[in-house]
């Protein structure tokens, strides 16, 4: 705002072409980046180990999951695409078969297994009650 008005030399108005500038630039930005951000997905290396304690197998739980999603319950292979609820249904009468609540899991994810599978698999487990669970790691000559 000016005292003497615009034949003052005082600027009446905010520029915004700059300001407009960089939201097309960080636009621009965005819509190339989104798409190989959205592809990328974190790969699980399991540390190495020589000594593992191994839980009693009757009473404990293992699910495997390999590089392509497919998941296996104590070696009983689940159909692909199987739900989170697909998931629990088994862990429920796992429980239900074993007597206890909070049986032990141990999920055995191939090194170049997705994320997604993962945390699904965990997810499932958790929604279950399970509170004593582990990513098994690489034994020298397999899991």
């Amino acid at each position: 705002m000016s005292i003497g008005g615009a034949e003052a030399g005082q600027f009446e108005e905010i520029n915004v072409t700059p300001l407009t500038d960089v939201f097309l630039v960080l636009l621009v930005i965005m819509i190339l980046i989104a798409p190989i951000i959205d592809k990328s997905d974190l790969k699980i290396k399991p540390p190495d180990t020589r000594n593992a304690k191994k839980d009693d197998d009757s009473k404990a739980m293992t699910i495997d999951i390999d590089k392509e999603g497919k998941i296996a319950i104590n070696g009983k292979s689940l159909q692909v695409g199987a739900t989170t609820e697909d998931i629990q249904n088994i862990i429920k009468a796992f429980q239900t078969k074993t007597g206890k609540e909070d049986v032990p899991v141990t999920v055995n994810a191939d090194g170049e297994a997705k994320q997604r599978d993962v945390v699904a698999v965990m997810t499932a487990a958790a929604a279950c009650g399970i509170k004593r669970m582990r990513v098994a790691t690489m034994q020298q000559g397999g899991y």
